[in-house]
């Protein structure tokens, strides 16, 4: 049993699973169930910080892990949908443990700061600002879209893609992949 290379994105020159490919393996691995409890409710006090409690189950078997999420941590556009993040992230973690990946799941990470050149970047050359906005896109591009419309289901017509609109269309696509979690 292995993770499809669909649930497989490449940012930055390193891989992170998604969500999907890790519930699709854990079901693989005979998962019996995922429970998640709220630890700690967002508040002004802590920062409108939400803490999850995952416990993923199989026959013989429990893994927990716990995720958080605050408006710090997620794009702006996600903050409504904190609780809900903190969970995903929570249960990513315990998913990891239980189907033993050691790469990090795109859920957990702070996309936030980063901007579309840092997701597409082809170079680790410090002296490259980045791509030029009207050149075609890259492979790393092209695969990254495909990898997020399959997994979303949404076509894409790359006759017309840019560089510049391929960063920016991967940015959109993973702020409506977490939307969906």
């Amino acid at each position: 049993m292995s993770i499809h290379e669909r649930f497989i994105i490449n940012l930055q020159g390193k891989n992170f699973v998604t969500y999907e490919g890790l519930l699709d393996l854990a079901h693989q691995q005979e998962l019996e169930s995922i429970a998640v409890d709220l630890v700690q409710l967002p508040s002004q006090d802590n920062a409108y910080t939400a803490v999850c409690k995952a416990t993923v189950k199989t026959k013989d078997k429990v893994f927990t892990d716990f995720g958080d999420a605050s408006p710090n941590s997620v794009r702006s556009n996600l903050t409504p949908h904190i609780i809900r993040m903190a969970s995903t992230r929570a249960k990513a973690r315990a998913l990891r443990d239980f189907t033993n990946i050691g790469m990090t799941a795109i859920e957990e990470l702070d996309l936030k700061d980063l901007d579309d050149s840092s997701l597409v970047r082809e170079s680790t050359n410090p002296a490259i600002e980045g791509p030029a906005a009207e050149d075609p896109p890259t492979q790393r591009q092209i695969e990254t879209i495909k990898k997020l419309s399959g997994t979303l289901e949404i076509p894409v017509n790359f006759d017309n893609l840019t560089k510049r609109t391929a960063g920016e269309l991967i940015s959109k696509m993973l702020d409506e992949k977490y939307k969906r979690h």
